[in-house]
Formats: structure tokens, sequence, C-alpha cells
């Protein structure tokens, strides 16, 4: 890559977006910027704010004298992204959208609209870095450890990654605010987004409720005591806490409840007291086919991986890889190990690629016992 190439970033109104576009500059190239507007039909101007989103773009845009583009890739995503996210609840399973969004909006669609613009380099604000290679691109860990979004990216295929640029791989968040400041974006102090992707944020439960039916069933101990009701399995995920609505039960503490289990088959929401129950702790876990971004990792490798945004690095190994997906095993058991979610492989600071978990195994009758909240 050289300065003076052309290189479109997208520009969701955000700053880290906003400074990425400014260190492009700096470095030379010739930059323009793409606002993505990805949801439809929703009038709720609390949860949904394309619109403002939009006129900040447009402010930044006109600040860093870039021009600014807009699209529309709401068919594409309610397609590719939302149908799926729908399946997976229905299914009992949590899906993150947020990495099917990488790979199908802002790594596709968007690479798509960028090169019928007639540009080479795509850039976004993602804490993450990208070592280009001759032959080859590497996905690798962002210096801000707190911030690092590889994660989401881990799906992603040469194809999408050897044209991508991530120009706040390098810089801590506490700089990108700082440097917002210093060039007076006029969101230099706005608040990070969060919630579902290019959805907003917004009650979810009464938002899901909106596209599926909910079946209320029993809240159960992992002894079969019925200590409550649930208003639908989908509503709840592997190690919440909030929002369960227990209160004093005979024979039991004042302490909270957690979810450490889903019993598709009666419909049955598996609650206990303790944080770190065995039905929780997952010593191995099993997944479909993996996406592996450049090179994959030999059966018994030490490797590192983890289930979550944030969550540090843990120590595992693959035991068995078939095209229909491995077996993990971790040398510590990991806590709320959840089927829909997704596991990210890692060698040192490259992010290898990753899959969606399908099962796991629970420490409650011995690491053997196998516990599934697949459907």
């Amino acid at each position: 890559m050289s300065a003076g190439e052309r290189v479109i970033v997208g520009l969701s109104g955000g700053v880290d977006s906003a400074v990425a576009a400014s260190r492009l500059l700096e470095a030379g190239y010739r930059v323009e910027a793409l606002f993505m507007k990805n949801w439809e039909d929703d009038d709720d101007a609390e949860y949904c704010a394309a619109e403002d989103d939009y006129r900040m773009a447009c402010e930044v845009a006109a600040t860093l004298e870039i021009p600014l583009h807009k699209a529309n890739f709401a068919e594409d995503y309610r397609q590719r992204v939302f149908a799926h996210f729908l399946r997976e609840y229905e299914a009992g399973r949590t899906p993150n959208p947020d990495i099917l969004c990488n790979r199908e909006i802002k790594f596709r669609s968007f690479l798509d609209h960028a090169r019928a613009l007639g540009a080479r380099w795509i850039a976004t604000g993602h804490y993450a870095r990208v070592r280009h290679h001759p032959a080859y691109s590497e996905l690798c860990l962002a210096a801000d450890a707190n911030k690092d979004q590889t994660y989401f990216l881990h799906t992603l295929t040469q194809e999408q990654l050897r044209p991508a640029l991530f120009p706040l791989g390098d810089i801590p968040k506490q700089q990108v605010r700082e440097r917002a400041r210093e060039l007076g974006l006029p969101n230099h102090a706005r608040k990070d987004s969060t919630g579902i992707c290019f959805i907003g944020e917004r009650r979810f439960r009464d938002f899901l409720a909106q596209y599926l039916n909910a079946a209320e069933g029993e809240m159960r101990t992992p002894e079969g005591q019925v200590v409550g009701r649930h208003q639908g399995l989908m509503f709840y995920t592997l190690g919440q806490r909030q929002g369960l609505g227990i209160g004093g039960v005979d024979g039991f503490a004042e302490a909270p409840w957690y979810v450490v289990d889903k019993d598709l088959k009666h419909n049955a929401l598996v609650v206990a007291q303790d944080p770190q129950h065995p039905r929780l702790m997952s010593p191995t876990l099993s997944t479909e086919p993996v996406h592996w971004i450049h090179q994959r990792p030999a059966p018994g490798e030490p490797l590192r991986a983890r289930l979550r945004h944030r969550q540090p690095l843990q120590d595992c190994r693959i035991e068995t890889l078939t095209p229909a997906g491995t077996t993990v095993v971790f040398d510590s058991p990991q806590r709320a190990a959840t089927p829909g979610q997704s596991i990210a492989f890692y060698r040192g600071d490259v992010c290898l690629g990753g899959a969606v978990i399908a099962t796991r195994t629970t420490m409650d009758h011995g690491a053997g016992a196998i516990q599934s909240a697949s459907p």
C-alpha cells in the first residue's frame, strides 16, 4: 500500500470512524467516506438514530473536507444478517449479529460499493490491525487490548481482508478521543454506540417479541425444583443474572440467580445461585465448521481463544478438526460457553479464524457430561 491511493472510510457518525479518516488523511491517502444505512421501516426515533448519525457524518466530512457518499444496504442486512438472527433465536440459541454484519455488510456490501466507486482500499474504525504480506494478509490484535475487536472480524476472508485498513489498530481509545478534540471534530464527546449492529439501543425483549412468538415456561434448578416462570427461552442467555424476576424462594438463600442452561425439550430455563455452578462451566466444546483466515493450526497445537468480546485470551487446543467442525479443550473450564455464540482462535497476536459454538460439556456430572443447548 502507498500514500496517494484512494480509500473509502465507513463513516458512521461516531468518533472512531472520524479519527480513522483523519489518520488516513495524515498518512497521505486520498480519502472519501461512505455512510451506510442498514435498517429501515422503524419509526421509533428513540432507538433508531440513523438520521442523527447521518447528520453527524456530514458534519465530520465537512470538517475533514472529504467527500461523503451514502448507500442503503437495508435489504442486504435483512436477508443476510437479520433473517439468520431471528432463526437462531427461534431455535433457542444466542447469535452474535455483529460478527455476521461485519462479514456480510461492512466487508461485502460496503466493499463492493467502494470498488464500484473506484477505490482500492476500504477502512473502518475497528480496533484491530492487519499485516499485508505479498501473498496473504493477517488479522492481528489491536494495541488497545481492552478495545480489541478482532473477535468480531474473525470470519473475514482473504478477499475481504486484503483491501482493508484499520487506522486505529495501533493507538488506545483515549488517544482517539484526544485527537478528535484536537481536530475540532463535532463528535469528539459523542458516546460510543451499543446495542444490536445497525438496529440501535432499544429494549431488546420488546424488539424481539415483534418478530417471534415467545412460549412461557418453568424456571427450574438443576435438580428439577420449580422456582419461577420465564417469558420465553429466547430472551435469556447463559450466565445471565439480571431480569430473571425470581423473588424469595422457600428453602433458598437471598442470593442472585443465574441462567446455567436451557432445556429446549421441556421449554425450561435452568437457574442456580452459584455464579460458577458446574452446569455453567465447560471444559470442552464443539463447533460448527471452522473458518480459517489464512493458516489452520495442527491438531493439539497450543492456541489461545476467546468466547466473547473483551474476554482475556484463554489457553486451549484443538483436539479434532473435521469439515463439520472441531472439538476444543481448554486448560481451564470456561464460564457460559453459549451455543450460537462464536469462538475465535489466536496464535500469538494473529487471529487465525473461528467458528460458531454448537454444543458444550459441563462439569456437573464430571467432565464427560454433555448438556447441549443447541437445537
